[in-house]
C-alpha cells in the first residue's frame, strides 16, 4: 500500500545556468553548471553553524542560499561529481577526471588518460578508480597522497554505458548487454542482454551484489553475474537512474520519482511527481533530486510515523519490516510496536479466514495465551488468578480489543457472553460457529503447541523452586503472608501466586479440548501421558461425556488420582466381558490392564496395590503374584491381606511364590502354606470318613501338594502339624513329619506296618543316608538301614515300640526330639541295657576274634527272638534289603541281628573273605607312612587290599581316640 516514505522539499530554486551535476558535502550542496562553474549552497538560517554535531553532516529541511561561485572550475560542462568523504576529495568528470581537496577545492590531481571518459566507478574501500574511454577500461589507484597510479588497462567490445565495482571485478554495461570484467586479467564473461528501450543500468548494493536494469525490470545478481533470485523489481517505466536507501529502492523515471520496497514483492511505496528531473543523487540523510534549475530534497519520514501509517492502512507486513530498522537504543519501543502490529495483523488474518497465519502473528507478538483463547469462547478454561498485562501490548493500536481475558468457568457462562467486537445476536452465532470450526481449532493447536514448551518449562522450574524452599524450611517463608497454598491436581500444594503453573493449566486444558474436538484422540492421549497441567475437573467432565476412557485414565494417573483410575479401569474390564459392551471404548480393557497400572504403584502405595489386585487375583493369579514379587511388596503383608480378603487364594499365592523364588518365602510363610494344605486335606478326609469311603492310598491334588511340601521345604514346625493329624489315618504325612523330627524308627514302622509299602521305607532310608553321608558325622549313616532291618526282623516289637513312642510323643509337648544320626536303641531280653548299633568304620571297630561272628548272632539276639517267637520275620524284605544296599550296611552288625537259624549265603561269603591270602613282597608299601613293609608286623584292612605297619595302625587309632575325646578349641 502507498504511504509517505519521503517528504519532498525544494531546497534550491532558480539556479542559472542549467544544472549538470550535483554532490553534497556536509551541510552544503555543490552544483556543477553547464558553463563549467561550481556553485556552493548552504542552509539559509543563521543557526546552521550552531547545529549539533550529529546533524553537522546532514542536509537541512530548509531553503538553501548561494554561498559562493567558482567560475571556470571546469573548461567544459561537468558530467558528474562525487564527494569522497573518507579522503576529503571531490571527484569530477568533465573533459577529464580531476580531484580537488575539500573544503578549499584546490586541485591535487588530473588524470590526463581519462580525457574523453564518459563513465566511472569509485571503490572507496581500496581507493581504486575505474573509468571507461571509448572501448577501453582503465584502473587507477590512489596512493594516499596527491597522486594516482595506473594499475590496468583493458579493451572491451563496445562503448561502456554504465559501470560499477563488484568486489574484485567490474560490471560493465555496453549496448548489447552486461558483462563481468576480471580486474586482474581482463577476462570478460557475459551476464545477459540489456534492454532496447531504457538505458543499461548498473547499481551497486551495500552487500556487494548488483542490481541490473533491463527495460523496466531490475534483476539481482552476485559479484560473478549469477542470478540471485527469481523475484525482480518491476518499475512503472524504464528508470534513468536508481539509488538504494534501505529499506527502499528509488528510481528516477522520465516524469516522476518512484519509491519501492526492497522486500519481495517489491511493492510500490510512494510516487513523487517532478518534471524534467535530470539527476538522482544519494546523500547522508536524504536523496537529492536535480532538475534543470532547482534542487529538491527527499527526506525520509521517521520510521515511527511510517509504521503508524502502514498499520492504519492495513499494510502490516511492511510495518513489521520497518520495525526491524528501528535503532538498537529503541529496543523497547520496537518490541512494543512489533507486538501491537502482530496483534492487529493477527485479528485481520483471523477475520479473513487465514487462521494459521493469524496464530503465527499472535505467537510473534508474545501475547498472553489467554488473549488468543478469547477468540474461542467454547473452549472451557480453569478459573485462574493470572492477570495478563494488556498495557504492554497497546501502543499504536489504541483501537485494538482488550488483550486480557477474564477467568472462565463453565462453558455455558462463556458462550452466553458475546465478543466485545460484536453486539448482534445473529453475528455472534455466526462468529461462534466459525471460530469453532476445524480449521480454527487446528490453528489454535499449532499455536498452543509452540507456546507450550516455554510455559511448561517455567511451570516445572517454579514447582522445583517451591520444593527447594519447602525443603529448606519455614524460616524463610513463615513471615510471608502472601504465600498461602492450595491443593491442586494431586501435585502437592501450589502457591496462590503460581502464575507459571496456572498458565500451564490454561494451556494444557485448552489444548486437550482442541485435540478432542478435531478428532485427534491419540494426540490427546499422548499429551496426558507426559508431563501436563490439565485441569482435572474440566477435562474429567469432557472426557466422560465423550467416552474417552483411555485418556481419562491417563488424566487420573498423571494427577496421582489412582483410586479413581483403578475404579474406572475395573468398571471397563467388567463391561468388556459382556457382549453388550463390546464397543471401541471398552473392548481393549482386560484384567492385565489393571496389573499394568498397579506395577508403578508397588513402591509408593502397596496397600492400594493389594486392594485392587484382589479384583484380578483369581483370573490372573500368576501375573498378580509376579506383580507382588517384582514390586517387592513384603510377603508377610501380602499374605495377611490375602488371608483377610481372599483366603481361597492364599495357598495359591504362597505356592506360586515358592515356585518362582524359593528363597523369597520365609519359614513363617512356609509353615502357613503347609497349614493351609493340611486344613484342606483334613476337610477332605473328614468328608470321606463320614461317608466311610476313606482310603489311605487315595491322593487328592491338595494331598499331593501337601506331601510334596512336607518333603521339600523345611520352614514349618513338624510337631505342630503332627498334633493335627488323625490317629488312624494320613500315615504317610505322619511318617514324613516324624522323619523331620529324626524319629526314623517310628517313620519306618509306619511305612512298613501301616502303609505296608517297603519300597517307601527303602526310599526313606536312602534319603536319610544321603543327607547324613555329607555331614562330618556321616560315618554312622548306615545305621538307618540297620534300623529298618530290625523292624523287618521283629515286626511285633516294632509295632509295640511304635504305639508306645507315638503315644508319648503326642501326649508330651516337651519331649526332646532326637536329631538325625543319633544312636538307635534296640530292646534286649529282660529289660537289659540297650545295645549300641553303631557304624563301624574300617579297621577301627574290627574284631579280630573269629568267635564273635562265626555264629552270625549273639546270645542276646537269640534270647530276644525267642521271646517274640510268635512273630513272623519279614525274611524276604530282609534279604532284599541286604542284597540291594549291602554296600551301605556294616555286614558284621547285620549278621549279629539275624536269627541263629537263618541260613544265608552271606555267611559263606564271610568265611571266604576271611580265607583271603595277602602276599607281602619287597615292594609292598605302608599306606600310612609310605615306607616298605619289609619284615615288620603289619595289619590288613577289611577290604583285603590296604596294608599298613601295625605300629602305624596303632598310632592312627590313638590319634583318632584323642581327637574324639578332646573338643576343638575355638580360636
Amino acid at each position: 500500500m502507498v504511504h509517505n516514505a519521503f517528504d519532498s522539499l525544494e531546497l534550491i530554486s532558480n539556479c542559472s545556468p542549467k544544472i549538470d551535476a550535483v554532490a553534497s558535502y556536509g551541510l552544503k550542496i555543490l552544483l556543477g553548471c553547464s558553463d563549467g562553474s561550481l556553485k556552493i549552497y548552504s542552509p539559509g538560517s543563521s543557526e546552521s553553524d550552531r547545529s549539533p554535531p550529529s546533524d553537522y553532516q546532514s542536509l537541512r529541511k530548509e531553503s538553501y542560499e548561494l554561498e559562493r561561485t567558482i567560475s571556470g572550475f571546469s573548461k567544459k560542462p561537468i558530467l558528474s561529481m562525487e564527494v569522497l568523504a573518507s579522503r576529503q576529495l571531490l571527484l569530477s568528470l568533465s573533459e577529464s577526471i580531476a580531484f580537488h581537496r575539500l573544503p578549499n577545492l584546490e586541485t591535487i590531481a588530473v588524470l590526463t588518460k581519462a580525457k574523453g571518459a564518459n563513465v566511472y566507478s569509485w571503490d572507496d574501500r581500496r581507493g581504486f578508480l575505474c573509468f571507461a574511454r571509448q572501448k577501453r577500461v582503465c584502473i587507477f589507484r590512489h596512493d594516499g597522497g596527491r597522486g594516482f597510479v595506473e594499475v590496468k588497462d583493458f579493451g572491451v567490445p563496445d562503448t561502456v554505458k554504465s559501470m560499477s565495482w563488484c568486489g574484485e571485478n567490474i560490471c560493465i554495461a555496453i549496448r548489447k548487454g552486461y558483462m563481468i570484467l576480471n580486474a586482474t586479467n581482463g577476462a570478460l564473461s557475459e551476464v545477459f542482454p540489456s534492454g532496447r528501450i531504457g538505458p543499461p543500468l548498473v547499481v551497486s548494493l551495500l552487500s556487494g551484489e548488483l542490481l541490473l536494469g533491463k527495460e523496466n525490470i531490475g534483476v539481482f545478481v552476485d559479484q560473478n553475474g549469477k542470478l540471485l533470485q527469481a523475484d525482480r523489481i518491476c518499475w512503472s517505466e524504464a528508470p534513468i537512474a536508481v539509488i538504494i536507501q534501505k529499506p527502499y529502492a528509488i528510481a528516477l523515471l522520465p516524469r516522476r520519482v518512484e519509491v519501492r520496497s526492497l522486500r519481495v514483492p517489491y511493492a510500490l511505496i510512494q510516487t513523487i511527481v517532478l518534471q524534467n528531473v535530470r539527476h538522482l543523487i544519494p546523500s547522508s540523510n536524504a536523496v537529492i533530486v536535480a532538475l534543470e534549475n532547482s534542487i529538491f530534497g527527499l527526506f525520509p519520514v521517521p520510521l515511527g510515523a511510517q509504521i503508524v501509517q502502514l498499520t492504519a492502512s492495513g499494510d502490516f507486513e511492511e510495518a513489521l519490516a520497518l520495525c526491524k530498522l528501528l535503532p538498537p537504543e529503541d529496543a523497547s519501543l520496537r518490541a512494543a510496536k512489533e507486538g501491537s502490529i502482530h496483534i492487529r495483523f493477527a485479528h485481520y488474518l483471523f477475520d479473513t479466514g487465514s487462521y494459521e497465519e493469524a496464530m503465527e502473528h499472535f505467537l510473534a507478538s508474545q501475547v498472553d495465551i489467554t488473549y488468543a483463547l478469547s477468540l474461542y469462547p467454547s473452549i472451557v478454561l480453569p478459573k485462574t488468578t493470572v492477570v495478563p498485562e494488556p498495557e504492554r501490548l497497546l501502543d499504536i493500536s489504541s483501537d485494538a480489543p482488550s488483550l486480557s481475558r477474564g477467568s472462565s468457568g463453565m462453558s455455558d457462562d462463556m458462550e452466553s457472553s458475546p465478543p466485545a467486537q460484536l453486539s448482534e445476536l445473529d453475528e455472534n452465532a455466526t462468529l461462534k460457529s466459525k471460530k469453532m470450526s476445524h480449521n480454527t481449532l487446528m490453528a489454535l493447536i499449532k499455536f498452543l503447541q509452540k507456546k507450550r514448551s516455554s510455559i511448561i518449562e517455567k511451570a516445572t522450574a517454579e514447582g522445583t523452586e517451591e520444593v527447594v524452599l519447602d525443603a529448606v524450611g519455614d524460616n524463610f517463608t513463615s513471615h510471608d503472608s502472601t504465600r498461602f497454598k492450595k491443593s491442586s491436581k494431586g501435585r502437592g500444594t501450589i502457591p496462590m501466586y503460581s502464575g507459571a503453573r496456572e498458565m500451564a493449566a490454561i494451556l494444557d486444558t485448552a489444548l486437550l479440548q482442541a485435540l478432542l474436538l478435531t478428532g485427534q484422540s491419540s494426540a490427546a492421549l499422548e499429551l496426558l501421558k507426559g508431563l501436563n497441567y490439565c485441569d482435572v475437573k474440566i477435562c474429567e467432565e469432557i472426557l466422560q461425556k465423550k467416552n474417552h476412557y483411555a485418556a481419562l485414565l491417563e488424566l487420573y494417573k498423571s494427577n496421582a488420582r489412582h483410586r479413581e483410575a483403578l475404579k474406572l479401569l475395573h468398571e471397563l474390564v467388567e463391561e468388556s466381558k459382556s457382549n453388550q459392551s463390546q464397543d471401541e471404548h471398552t473392548q481393549k480393557f482386560n484384567p492385565e490392564s489393571i496389573i499394568e497400572y498397579l506395577k508403578p504403584l508397588c513402591g509408593t502405595d502397596p496397600m492400594l496395590v493389594l486392594e485392587f489386585s484382589m479384583l484380578v487375583l483369581e483370573s490372573c493369579p500368576t501375573q498378580t503374584i509376579e506383580l507382588f514379587l517384582s514390586g517387592n511388596i513384603p510377603s508377610d503383608l501380602v499374605n495377611s491381606y490375602l488371608k483377610q480378603y481372599a483366603p481361597s487364594m492364599q495357598g495359591r499365592y504362597l505356592e506360586l511364590m515358592l515356585a518362582m523364588n524359593e528363597n523369597s518365602i520365609s519359614e513363617k510363610l512356609q509353615n502357613e502354606m503347609v497349614q493351609i494344605y493340611l486344613s484342606e486335606v483334613l476337610d477332605w478326609y473328614s468328608d470321606l470318613s463320614a461317608q466311610q469311603k476313606w482310603d489311605e492310598k487315595a491322593y487328592s491334588p491338595t494331598r499331593k501338594k501337601l506331601l510334596s511340601a512336607l518333603e521339600s521345604i523345611s520352614g514349618y514346625n513338624p510337631e505342630v502339624l503332627l498334633k493335627r493329624l488323625p490317629a488312624d489315618a494320613l500315615y504317610e504325612e505322619r511318617a514324613i513329619l516324624l522323619g523331620k523330627m529324626n524319629q526314623h524308627e517310628l517313620a519306618l514302622s509306619l511305612y512298613v506296618h501301616k502303609l505296608c509299602v517297603p519300597e517307601l521305607a527303602l526310599v526313606y532310608c536312602d534319603r536319610v543316608y544321603e543327607s547324613i553321608a555329607h555331614q562330618p558325622s556321616g560315618k554312622s549313616s548306615g545305621n538307618i538301614y540297620l534300623t529298618l532291618l530290625q523292624i523287618y526282623l521283629n515286626p511285633r516289637m516294632a509295632t509295640k515300640n511304635f504305639e508306645k513312642q507315638i503315644t508319648n510323643l503326642v501326649s508330651s509337648q516337651n519331649t526332646t526330639i532326637p536329631k538325625a544320626g543319633s544312636v538307635t536303641a534296640v530292646k534286649v531280653k529282660g529289660g537289659r541295657t540297650t545295645k549300641k548299633i553303631a557304624s563301624i568304620e574300617g579297621a577301627e571297630d574290627m574284631r579280630m576274634s573269629p568267635s564273635s561272628t562265626d555264629s552270625g548272632r549273639s546270645d542276646g539276639d537269640a534270647e530276644e527272638f525267642s521271646e517274640e517267637g510268635d512273630s513272623t520275620i519279614m525274611i524276604d524284605q530282609v534279604l532284599d534289603l541286604l542284597s540291594q544296599r549291602w554296600d551301605r550296611i556294616n555286614g558284621a552288625q547285620a549278621l549279629k541281628l539275624l536269627p541263629r537259624e537263618t541260613k544265608l549265603q552271606v555267611k559263606d561269603e564271610l568265611y571266604n573273605q576271611r580265607k583271603t591270602v595277602v602276599k607281602i613282597t619287597s615292594d609292598s608299601m605302608c599306606s600310612l607312612c609310605s615306607k616298605k613293609i619289609g619284615t615288620s608286623v603289619f595289619a590288613v584292612y577289611p577290604n583285603g587290599k590296604t596294608i599298613v605297619h601295625f605300629v602305624c595302625f596303632r598310632d592312627s587309632q590313638s590319634m583318632k581316640a584323642v581327637a574324639k575325646g578332646s573338643p576343638l578349641r575355638k580360636r
